[in-house]
């Protein structure tokens, strides 16, 4: 079973790819994230089309997250996070798919910092890790999937010097992440990679891509049931190379 992370930096204006992309891989479950389209412009009926159900949380011109399956129709379990009443972001889907849970994650950038947002993007980690550690309490395979928007280690990006400042790179955000982790969560692409080096984002505007000056901030966090059953996990980065991409490549992990 693939499943898949893919931040698609506006579905609409990235549907030919990543229809694409579902032709050639046929993953078997995507997380989506970055959908930037209200739920009644979706493009739901080209998705079902190549063959794949989904469960969406549409927010019009930005964020906005999705499950979608292959051959069956996700359950919805749960959408958004408790904690902040006010919130109204579109950041979290949380599905069942045959007997896998499956959330689909966008967490907020967090930049400028310090600030309000960075503010909203640590207590936004904090509202996670509640429902993160309930979902352990269930001891269900689930798989924590998304743009997590945090740079967990120095080998995790092109440059340190570069993205010290950032909101991705700070202290607090990286302190939240290995929280995350110490509650018994499984980080795919870093068990895969152990060494870092990998990158699953590369900024259009500074010409990243052209250089390979990329950062991994898109994770894949699986519970101890679903990391029993990890096979292999990378990031499909040809993808990123084609015309009119995303600024993310799709990530994935392999499960027994």
């Amino acid at each position: 079973m693939k499943i898949v992370s893919y931040n698609v930096n506006g579905i609409r204006a990235r549907l030919e790819r990543f229809l694409e992309y579902l032709a050639e891989q046929q993953p078997d479950i995507v997380c989506l994230q970055e959908l930037k389209c209200a739920d009644e412009l979706l493009p739901i009926k080209e998705i079902e089309a190549a063959g794949y159900l989904g469960a969406w949380h549409g927010q019009k011109g930005f964020n906005g997250v999705a499950v979608i399956a292959r051959g069956v129709q996700p359950v919805e379990r749960q959408r958004g996070l408790a904690g902040d009443p006010e919130d109204e972001h579109s950041r979290y889907i949380e599905c069942d798919v045959d007997g896998l849970v499956v959330a689909s994650i966008y967490l907020p950038n967090g930049n400028p910092q310090p600030g309000p947002k960075f503010d909203y993007k640590i207590k936004w980690m904090e509202r996670l890790a509640d429902r993160a550690r309930a979902l352990l309490a269930e001891e269900l395979p689930a798989v924590l999937a998304g743009d997590y928007n945090v740079i967990p280690h120095d080998d995790d990006t092109f440059s340190v010097r570069a993205m010290a400042d950032d909101a991705l790179m700070q202290p607090e955000s990286r302190e939240r992440y290995r929280a995350l982790l110490a509650q018994g969560w499984t980080d795919a692409l870093r068990t895969r990679f152990p060494s870092g080096g990998v990158w699953t984002f590369w900024d259009l505007k500074s010409n990243g891509w052209a250089r390979d000056q990329g950062f991994r901030i898109d994770h894949l966090l699986l519970s101890p049931q679903a990391a029993d059953r990890f096979g292999d996990a990378g990031v499909d980065k040809e993808y990123r190379g084609r015309e009119r991409p995303s600024d993310h490549a799709p990530t994935w992990v392999r499960l027994k």
